[in-house]
């Protein structure tokens, strides 16, 4: 775990670097307006992963498990089995959606021009074409996280990001603003990337986990599903929660209301991402200790995340402090950055990095069932709720409605790892 963290954190801070780069130079490659667009739409199109019904994570626990039980051969059964699976439903999803795009009035849905309309169909076409593509190659990345080399993911992640940046960087010398040329070249690069790090690796490092169409076996899909159908619903209803915040900004405040919001969701995004760094191989290695009854090692290192949340909230407060500085040195005068709205992100992220925590562990224990039902419940209401948050409140509305969800969602889960470590849950707290 030491060793990954100290890899993820060197990996992050250039990512970081990279992302914070690409920010300020595809606003000025393109305009604010166009940039919100644009992720606007991208936001859209990553809905598609959650049509893997969950097979990812569920094959990240099964994996874990076999690893740890030494069983090379089920995990090598499992890869397979799960790259076919998921490359079934690929390519009727991608097939659909390229259909219907032709008949999607995207102008329409985003309050943008009629102008552009031509134009998104054909961005819509490339970014979803590079996202299903990634789908299959992402579970390289589950592979690594099932085996705790999270650091691993992290470098090939950099290597995308640093890859995009360059190529972007040569497009504001060489060529005028285009979203077309934004959506080929940073949606595929990172796709291409993990494409070539997992054929690489397949061939050297992880030869014994290396698929094979001899190894599918269709009754793991079914055990695969058991687990990975929980975590299709909550992602289901993450889409409600979370993914329509940039449709909904869209439609309430407008282009440039994505931008903001996107913009300072980066940048206290890095106190969440120094968090995540400790937190994510925590899923796998709970998985493992949870198999061998490690109770013990469990609770602390519960009491050491709760330390590490409290020391990332104080790093937020420092982050609010300073933006004002940041955003003038970053963005400059390119788009205005209301206080307001750095405060309610500083609480949404100090929120979020609290429910990531215990969601972490307990996604690794398997015993998701109240974390699944807290979403469902927020995901009804979750359209209404942030159209009339926007209405009354404006951006700052909006932000406060996943803030209330992720605060709920951490709390929850607090006391419900606390009693299956002290070995006092049933019922619905151990499902």
């Amino acid at each position: 775990m030491i060793k990954n963290v100290g890899l993820s954190l060197a990996m992050k801070c250039a990512t970081v670097f990279a992302s914070f780069l690409l920010v300020p130079m595809t606003i000025n490659y393109v305009n604010p307006t166009q940039y919100g667009i644009w992720l606007t739409l991208s936001s859209i199109i990553t809905w598609i992963y959650f049509f893997d019904l969950g097979l990812g994570n569920g094959f990240r626990n099964r994996f874990a498990e076999a690893k740890a039980k030494g069983d090379i051969l089920l995990a090598r059964q499992l890869v397979s089995t799960t790259y076919f699976a998921i490359g079934m439903i690929v390519v009727p999803v991608c097939a659909l959606a390229l259909l219907a795009n032709v008949y999607i009035d995207w102008a329409g849905i985003l309050k943008v021009p009629t102008g552009y309309q031509e134009e998104l169909q054909k961005i819509f076409a490339i970014v979803l074409t590079f996202t299903c593509m990634n789908m299959v190659a992402n579970i390289f990345s589950s592979l690594l996280a099932a085996d705790q080399k999270t650091g691993y993911a992290a470098v090939i992640s950099a290597i995308g990001q640093y890859l995009s940046l360059l190529v972007i960087f040569i497009l504001t010398h060489v060529s005028e603003g285009s979203l077309m040329n934004l959506a080929l070249f940073y949606s595929g690069i990172p796709c291409l990337v993990m494409i070539a790090a997992s054929v690489v690796m397949y061939k050297s490092y992880y030869k014994k986990y290396r698929p094979s169409f001899y190894l599918i076996k269709f009754r793991l899909i079914q055990d695969i599903l058991k687990l990975g159908s929980h975590f299709f619903i909550i992602y289901i209803c993450l889409i409600a929660i979370f993914q329509v915040i940039n449709v909904v900004i869209s439609r309430e405040i407008g282009a440039v209301g994505v931008t903001q919001y996107n913009i300072t969701n980066r940048y206290f995004g890095i106190m969440l991402m120094l968090l995540n760094m400790i937190v994510v191989p925590l899923w796998s290695s709970f998985t493992d200790a949870y198999a061998r009854k490690d109770f013990s090692w469990m609770k602390s290192m519960a009491l050491r995340m709760q330390k590490c949340w409290m020391i990332s909230a104080g790093m937020g407060l420092l982050l609010l402090l300073l933006s004002p500085l940041f955003y003038r040195i970053w963005i400059g005068d390119s788009v205005e950055m209301p206080a307001a709205i750095s405060i309610a992100m500083f609480f949404l992220v100090v929120c979020q990095s609290l429910g990531s925590i215990f969601m972490h562990m307990i996604n690794g224990l398997g015993t998701i069932r109240i974390q699944m039902i807290t979403y469902i419940l927020f995901a009804l209401l979750a359209w209404p709720l942030f159209t009339v948050s926007a209405r009354m409140f404006g951006l700052v509305g909006i932000i406060a409605i996943p803030c209330t969800v992720y605060f709920v969602q951490g709390l929850l889960g607090k006391i419900q790892l606390g009693k299956i470590i002290n070995q006092k849950a049933t019922g619905i707290w151990l499902k």
